[in-house]
């Protein structure tokens, strides 16, 4: 007998049902829709780098996919605006984007859609890519390279972005989605990124299982004020 499920699928509706018929938690490990622990993973890593999250500006660039789903429902709770670019035709889920705008409003946050990579990256603290071919999608991968021309995430584009301004990919990444110079550089979080999934997959499991008292205090996501 398992305490616990966690479920990699293709179709939510899968996960859905999984999550209604058994009386163990179930948690998403990724769908066509959401990747929640992937999304919490981003939020440690930014909490670490800037030491709080609230008022920090978001940019996506890339798919309408389930990372940026996932993203469009984490950050309004926690104080992070967010703009997205996404070429025409592959803008984020039309339910997802109705309980996003919602959240924003709850939350006092601010959400952009634009299809110009530029103008969504602008002065922006985090930039954001993932995949231009997701699973399931391999058959697209020609037309989806045409269609993505000019979302690359590259120098240029980093350039324009807040002084302090980091970078993300949750990997594996490929050269058509950000530059060497960016994805090696001083910006560029993946690494760290990566290596917290592990530690946030972990700790939904520990809370989900146990009675769990953490050790240290819980972070304060607000920025500190200046004395």
């Amino acid at each position: 007998m398992t305490n616990l499920i966690l479920a990699r699928v293709y179709d939510q509706s899968d996960l859905d049902l999984l999550a209604a018929e058994s009386n163990i938690p179930v948690v998403s490990g990724l769908s066509d829709l959401y990747h929640p622990l992937q999304t919490l993973a981003d939020l440690m890593t930014l909490q670490e780098h800037f030491g709080y999250l609230e008022g920090l500006k978001l940019a996506w660039v890339g798919d309408g996919n389930n990372i940026l789903h996932s993203l469009m429902m984490g950050c309004p709770k926690l104080g992070i605006d967010i703009r997205i670019a996404t070429p025409k035709g592959y803008d984020p889920d039309s339910g997802v984007m109705q309980d996003a705008i919602n959240l924003v409003q709850q939350h006092e946050t601010n959400l952009n859609c634009t299809h110009d990579p530029m103008e969504a990256t602008y002065r922006a603290n985090v930039v954001v890519t993932d995949t231009w071919v997701s699973m399931g999608q391999e058959e697209e991968k020609s037309k989806r390279m045409k269609d993505f021309s000019g979302y690359q995430v590259d120098k240029k584009m980093m350039d324009d972005t807040a002084s302090d301004s980091v970078f993300l990919h949750c990997l594996p990444r490929k050269r058509e989605e950000v530059t060497d110079d960016v994805f090696y550089g001083s910006s560029a979080l993946v690494w760290q990124e990566a290596e917290n999934r592990k530690w946030t997959v972990m700790s939904v499991i520990l809370n989900l299982l146990s009675e769990y008292t953490p050790v240290n205090p819980k972070p304060n996501f607000t920025k500190p004020k200046k004395t």
